[in-house]
């Protein structure tokens, strides 16, 4: 039996935000019957273009459930750019882990949201978030390349098992185990190559504040400033990187999740996985 947390049982018994808006601003499908999930995500915007409301409707297990239901919750007070940082890891941890074999439930919630995000984006016309996404390569379920370098990407997976739990590509007939790991070792290859400097050995205190500066300038500030914000790194004390949020994120409910889901991934990625972010 599946070691589920509190939280992933009482989104199970108790989900949030079931059912379909109407006249929804955005609508996303993903997953089939014939692959034992399937999901669709609406929402709705409110005058100043954040998203007022969240609901879903699911056919699939217990974390199917709860990954929709505590995504609906998450959303909410966000704006669409802020809303579309949030990443498959960010919801697992929402609901304080998932079993390593229903991570690609979290996924699934990705890519609804990311189907009805496009959909508004789109002028209200449905996004084939797989078409987008590259060729296919696990036949069976339907997972692209895009997807299964996502979900590498985002998670730090690094072998076969870990494609599998997370999207569940090689999981049938595993004809396309092979591919899938070429994918692997390229995207492992070249994160390798980009972070070499980490590894070369222990930094500096003046190579670490270039570094962070340098990873806030070309992986984080970009994301704010296209939402009207931006950042300022104030002070470092050890592991602790001190930063002010300017501009819209200033004020922005979601300005935590900003920090955590964006500044800290990114400079734990690029930096030092010991890295902690707090605000000013």
């Amino acid at each position: 039996m599946w070691d589920y947390t509190d939280k992933v049982k009482d989104h199970f018994f108790n989900p949030r935000n079931v059912g379909e808006i109407e006249n929804a601003d955005g609508v996303g499908e993903v997953g089939s019957l014939a692959c034992g999930d399937a999901l669709k995500f609406t929402f709705k915007l409110d005058e100043n273009g954040r998203i007022a409301d969240a609901k879903f409707k699911t056919f699939g297990c217990g974390s199917a459930v709860a990954t929709s239901s505590v995504l609906t919750e998450m959303v909410k007070g966000l704006t669409l750019e802020e809303a579309s940082r949030i990443t498959n890891k960010q919801i697992a941890e929402q609901l304080g882990g998932l079993p390593e074999h229903k991570m690609h439930c979290s996924v699934m919630g990705r890519e609804a949201l990311e189907a009805a995000i496009g959909y508004y984006q789109n002028g209200g016309k449905p996004v084939e978030v797989k078409h987008l996404e590259g060729d296919v390569v696990c036949n069976c379920f339907g997972v692209t390349v895009k997807e299964i370098e996502d979900a590498v990407r985002e998670n730090g997976l690094t072998d076969l098992d870990d494609v599998m739990h997370y999207t569940k590509a090689g999981g049938a007939c595993g004809h396309c185990r092979g591919d899938i790991n070429a994918i692997l070792q390229r995207i492992n290859k070249t994160d390798k190559q980009d972070k070499s400097v980490v590894e070369v050995g222990p930094m500096t205190i003046l190579q670490k504040i270039k570094l962070i500066e340098k990873t806030l300038d070309e992986k984080v500030r970009p994301a704010l400033q296209a939402d009207g914000g931006d950042i300022e790194l104030v002070d470092i004390i050890e592991n602790v990187v001190k930063v002010r949020l300017k501009g819209m994120c200033s004020s922005c409910p979601a300005s935590a999740n900003t920090l955590k889901g964006l500044v800290q991934v990114k400079l734990q990625e690029y930096v030092s996985k010991d890295l902690i972010v707090e605000p000013v």
